[in-house]
């Protein structure tokens, strides 16, 4: 039997129960009792074993105790000796340090001496050795051995450091200086056939010369120049072209690239920093380019038509940043081994010509879009062509300033905001201005403010249907203003948030310095991510930037108020198409109403007038313009209707936005301010019955017969 199971950790007492029975049951079923009997004897006499085993051990241990007591006060007697022997060695390591303290002080000081005599042969060595170098330094010369005269004036440079203070000191040196030009002029021949064969074995030695008699930046004048010359020759050939200004670029940089990736392939080989090295001879080109950019910018935009210099600038920035964008993504592997202040020079030289346009690209936006809006037309010589004019704007609209938004992104990388939201302003003012204009040649054409030639009654809903889908065009600016708004939020805080610093606090110094300085240390990561023209040319507007982006942070962008203004006048516009649809609505009651104060001297005289004196008044009928007004004032709801009831979530933002005449009085609870059409109603009422009013006002006399007539349409009317 296995009892090695007992000693598991995860023992469990029946599955070993019904592992030990089920093989009886498989081999001799019916003997369970007998199996049983069995195992319980083998646990019985193996249970005595463990006893006897663990006796034994007892026994074993309680007689070894005594020795082992033994031996532990032995080694705890062996420990106390041991300590006291070794503060017995440190009292006499440190009674030798107190007796041997002097002689260790006058060793020192006769190593020093010794150190100084040695300074001073090597002094007088190299001394000598100034004097025999000079005496040999021109049959060396005759050599043209370049390695050999770069080995001899080394050595002399290492003579002189040790003659600073001999009074002939800067002769030498001028002596010294005089020698490494005339090596640097003989070698200078071979030096611009090297650089111009790109012979790597030849570069290197002239390396080795330069650097051993301190010359390097000499070395890299040459090589800056034979390549420069090169590059700027290209540039020049492309300006005498026919091409146009963004081919010039776009070829021009297609030979930088290529240079770029040229050159840092045999610099890596030549020179210790070679990205260094490249990266100052892009600068150097950029800086070398005749005509220069920043002139080839300024006369491509003055020759640019006004509706055209925009376009041609993103054109000529989009050249750019292409490359700027290639150039970086060849950098940025080793942007560690590179000099990041070169890098941040070069960025500079190739985004700064575009500066004094992106400082300007306020105003470069407000023309633009205000030649794109003048274009819109929204005047026609027919009342529905100018509604259909007026709804197709809108689009046209939102589409210039969704551009605009693009624009200022692609060409300032949203640093331009405020610029962005002037040019918006003046979009939205000049089309208020032009919709507000194109309202009133409305009113015009549906002769709101003529005095009727007749007194014929005309119902005629054409102009108030006009006016009604005039309406809807102003809910829809509404609705697409407040749309834009948090797009444009959006869009600013996800392009210019990056500038915003954590620490920034709005009109405090130490805020701004903070956000300062974290530019700064964000500038040493990557360069080409943390250009910012704005923060050099104009710190005021980029102070005022960092307002918005704070606010809009603080605030978020559903809480924004950039188009407040703009926002404002479409309100005001909206309430101007209100009032043009209710005064179409009104015109026939006001032309009707004013022949009240007319009708008393047009039958003062009348044949029977003494008569009619004399009627009852329930003899009496109202006179046509009441039943006029009645008929007229039953059939508003059935015109009201489709315009109120149908899904239009634009015309109901512009029903609820706008403000009637003659609203009810203030304090009432009044439910028809919930209803659109409850609410035009009962301006219309209040409107007729106050017209009403000054229309009998201005009767100048009644006579008995014409006051009982007017009693009884005032009686018709309020029924």
């Amino acid at each position: 039997m296995d009892f090695s199971k007992f000693l598991d950790d995860d023992f469990d007492v029946k599955d070993w129960v019904n592992g030990a029975f089920k093989v009886v049951q498989k081999e001799a079923p019916g003997k369970a009792d007998t199996h049983a009997a069995t195992l319980v004897m083998k646990l019985q006499l193996f249970i005595q074993e463990v006893n006897n085993a663990i006796e034994e051990s007892s026994i074993q241990a309680l007689q070894n105790m005594p020795r082992v007591l033994r031996d532990a006060d032995a080694l705890k007697q062996e420990a106390t000796f041991l300590k006291e022997q070794m503060v017995l060695v440190k009292e006499d390591i440190k009674k030798f340090e107190q007796e041997t303290v002097q002689s260790m002080q006058v060793l020192v000081e006769i190593d020093q001496v010794k150190g100084r005599m040695q300074q001073a042969v090597e002094a007088l060595q190299e001394a000598d050795k100034w004097s025999t170098l000079s005496a040999d330094i021109e049959e060396t010369f005759k050599t043209q051995d370049l390695a050999v005269i770069s080995s001899k004036l080394t050595s002399m440079q290492n003579s002189l450091a040790m003659l600073v203070d001999t009074p002939d000191y800067s002769e030498k040196c001028v002596h010294l200086e005089a020698l490494k030009n005339r090596l640097e002029a003989m070698a200078s021949p071979q030096i611009v056939a090297t650089f111009n064969s790109m012979s790597i074995e030849q570069a290197k030695l002239f390396v080795k010369v330069f650097t051993e008699i301190d010359r390097m930046p000499q070395l890299l004048a040459y090589y800056y120049k034979c390549h420069k010359v090169s590059l700027v020759g290209v540039w020049r050939d492309l300006s005498q072209t026919e091409l146009a200004l963004n081919q010039w670029l776009s070829e021009f940089y297609d030979t930088l690239l290529s240079t770029w990736h040229s050159q840092v392939q045999w610099s890596s080989q030549v020179f210790k920093n070679p990205y260094e090295v490249v990266t100052v001879l892009l600068i150097q080109t950029l800086g070398a380019m005749v005509p220069s950019i920043p002139v080839c910018l300024s006369t491509a935009m003055d020759r640019a038509a006004p509706e055209e210099r925009l376009d041609t600038l993103l054109e000529l920035h989009q050249t750019t940043s292409t490359f700027g964008l290639s150039l970086e993504a060849a950098m940025l592997p080793h942007l560690g081994e590179n000099n990041l202040l070169k890098v941040n020079e070069l960025v500079s030289a190739l985004y700064d010509p575009y500066k004094p346009f992106q400082l300007q690209y306020g105003e470069l936006e407000e023309a633009f879009l205000l030649i794109q809006i003048s274009a819109v037309p929204l005047e026609h010589g027919e009342v529905i062509d100018c509604v259909e004019e007026l709804s197709h704007s809108v689009g046209k609209l939102f589409g210039l300033a969704g551009a605009a938004v693009d624009r200022c992104v692609r060409l300032t990388d949203g640093l331009a905001v405020c610029g962005l939201l002037k040019a918006l302003k003046a979009l939205f003012t000049k089309y208020v201005s032009d919709f507000s204009t194109t309202l009133q040649s409305v009113r015009k054409k549906c002769k709101l403010e003529e005095v009727p030639s007749s007194s014929a009654f005309q119902e005629d809903w054409t102009a108030f249907q006009n006016s009604v889908r005039i309406i809807a065009t102003c809910g829809d600016l509404l609705r697409q203003c407040g749309a834009f708004e948090q797009q444009l939020s959006n869009k600013i805080l996800s392009t210019a948030g990056k500038y915003l610093s954590e620490s920034y606090s709005p009109r405090s110094l130490a805020g701004i310095q903070e956000a300062s300085s974290a530019e700064r240390k964000s500038a040493t990561k990557n360069p080409w991510q943390e250009y910012n023209y704005l923060q050099r040319g104009n710190v005021a507007e980029y102070n005022n930037l960092m307002e918005v982006l704070y606010s809009l942070k603080e605030k978020g962008t559903g809480n924004s108020s950039l188009l407040a203004e703009p926002r404002s006048a479409l309100i005001r516009l909206n309430q101007q198409a209100n009032q043009l649809a209710f005064d179409s609505v009104f015109l026939q009651i006001k032309h009707q109403l004013c022949l009240v104060s007319k009708m008393e001297t047009h039958g003062a005289a009348g044949i029977g007038e003494s008569y009619t004196e004399d009627l009852p008044t329930f003899s009496l009928s109202p006179q046509e313009y009441i039943t006029n007004i009645g008929q007229y004032l039953m059939s508003l709801p059935l015109h009201l209707e489709p315009f109120v009831t149908q899904e239009d979530s634009a015309l109901e933002m512009a029903l609820h936005a706008g403000k009637l005449p003659f609203p009810p009085e203030q304090g009432d609870d009044i439910p028809e301010l919930d209803n659109t059409a409850d609410y035009w109603l009962g301006s219309i009422a209040r409107a007729t019955m106050q017209t009403y009013c000054d229309a009998i006002l201005l009767i100048p006399q009644l006579t008995p017969r014409f006051t009982k007539q007017l009693a009884t349409d005032i009686v018709q009317f309020c029924l």
